[in-house]
Order: C-alpha cells, then structure tokens, then sequence
C-alpha cells in the first residue's frame, strides 16, 4: 500500500521504514524537505534550519498504538 508524505496513521508498537512517530522532534529541514514543504513550522523549529513533528503522545487510542507520520512516500497533489 502506499502512503501519502505527510499522512498521520496509527500503528502498534514500532515505526516501519519511511516513517517516523509523532512525538514533537526537530527534524532538519534540509534532510526531509518534502515533509517540510507540507509541514512547514506549524509544530515548530528555529524558523530557518529544523522543523518539528506535531506531538501526539498522550493520544493513543489503545495502548501499545503509536502514531507515525510517513515521511518517504507519494508527494500528495496540490490542486
């Protein structure tokens, strides 16, 4: 199946290849410009050179259930 760049999805226990959790971490923006396109500093970051994930620990619907945001994916459209 593939996933949309950006795209916020529940998984149990681990965060598979081409995603990372959502937990507030300052990301580079150079290393995920695609993310960063769509994100931008809505979660945060020194407003130049990093950006943050939004922060959706506390969140989970069911223990044992993280959510992930894909970052290597399909660059949505923008129509």
């Amino acid at each position: 199946m593939d996933f949309y760049i950006g795209m916020i999805i529940p998984l149990p226990y681990f965060s598979p290849v081409g995603t990372l959790p959502c937990d507030g971490r300052e990301l580079s923006v150079q290393n995920y410009q695609a993310l960063f396109s769509l994100l931008g500093f809505r979660y945060g970051g020194n407003g130049t050179t990093t950006f943050c994930l939004p922060n959706l620990r506390g969140c989970e619907p069911h223990p044992g259930i993280q959510y992930v945001i894909v970052t290597d994916g399909i660059y949505p459209p923008r129509d």
